[in-house]
């Protein structure tokens, strides 16, 4: 087909293969339309679970075609894979970008040829989209700062010093998910920060490290705030390996089953925050959009916090989890 010379690192799915055959082939002419899907990477549990959730959506859309890219964490090929879909004329895009202003161009690139762009996690840096869909990460930062403040006392009393793993320093979940937990943690005086802010990309072997080179400077640790668990997780590993780990709580995002909420039931974290994956409503979206339905701009997905109790009536009848 024309323009599969610029698409062919992509990892195609048609809605008919099996969820996660990963062959990377034309998929089988269809009537209905092409939605591209720009993934920033599957390096991260999160977005394997965005990606099974898309899926599942697909599978109850036979007549679509949905073409998978997955940027493995490059903004150079996220940039690629999204000028393929341009030049293929696909009906519709969806994407989460890697870093928002560096996929900004091409993002009104597609709007200029035409095609309705849908952008879901993190926005980018213009309006000219069809739709954001996402988490209110500065409301989830402040619920994980309400919690923690809980922990270390309650309002007005509580004590303590907190260490913060920060996932990617550049892109706007994370400044959002620190700056709504600094606004309610620094009205609190007893509370200090451990060490300088370090980007750890959202990955748990870079939070363990950073968590050993903070133990090794602060002689007490009270609680440990990071942006996705298993970051969480991550320094909880450290602290356990420095014979540390007790009497540190950790906080943790995401509230994954297999990892953040089996991790706050086990006691390992103290609590994680739901960041709904927006894959399969980004689907819905697209399609209703190119069905001439009405959507609004943006759509706010809801959070939660999961706390021992909660975590054990979700992973209640889970047999597939240890």
């Amino acid at each position: 087909m024309a323009g599969m010379g610029r698409t062919a690192g992509l990892v195609l799915l048609a809605l008919g293969l099996l969820p996660g055959s990963g062959a990377a082939q034309e998929p089988p002419a269809t009537k209905g339309p092409v939605i591209g899907f720009s993934q920033a990477t599957t390096l991260e549990p999160w977005r394997i679970l965005f990606n099974e959730e898309l899926r599942a959506e697909a599978a109850k859309h036979p007549e679509v075609t949905v073409l998978i890219a997955d940027a493995n964490d490059s903004v150079d090929k996220q940039v690629a894979d999204m000028e393929g879909f341009i030049q293929r004329k696909v009906n519709a895009i969806l994407i989460t970008p890697k870093e928002s202003a560096q996929l900004t161009p091409v993002v009104i690139k597609a709007a200029d040829a035409g095609i309705p762009v849908f952008v879901l996690d993190r926005n980018v840096e213009t309006d000219r989209i069809t739709q954001f869909i996402g988490g209110d990460n500065r409301a989830i930062g402040a619920a994980a700062g309400t919690y923690a403040v809980k922990l270390l006392g309650g309002p007005g009393k509580a004590q303590g010093t907190v260490f913060e793993v920060w996932g990617g320093m550049k892109t706007k979940p994370s400044r959002d998910r620190h700056d709504g937990f600094y606004d309610v943690v620094s009205r609190e005086p007893g509370i200090r920060f451990a060490g300088t802010p370090v980007d750890c990309d959202w990955k748990q072997h870079l939070a363990y490290e950073a968590m050993v080179q903070v133990l090794e400077k602060e002689p007490k640790i009270d609680l440990v705030y990071a942006h996705n668990d298993p970051m969480a997780y991550g320094a909880y590993l450290a602290a356990r390996d420095e014979g540390r780990a007790q009497g540190i709580a950790f906080l943790g995002i995401d509230g994954i089953p297999s990892e953040g909420v089996r991790w706050v039931r086990d006691g390992v974290l103290s609590a994680t925050f739901l960041y709904k994956t927006p894959g399969d409503e980004g689907l819905r979206q697209a399609l209703r959009h190119l069905a001439g339905q009405p959507i609004e701009k943006t759509i706010t997905l809801p959070t939660q916090v999961i706390d021992k109790a909660k975590a054990e009536e979700i992973l209640a009848g889970r047999r597939d989890l240890p």
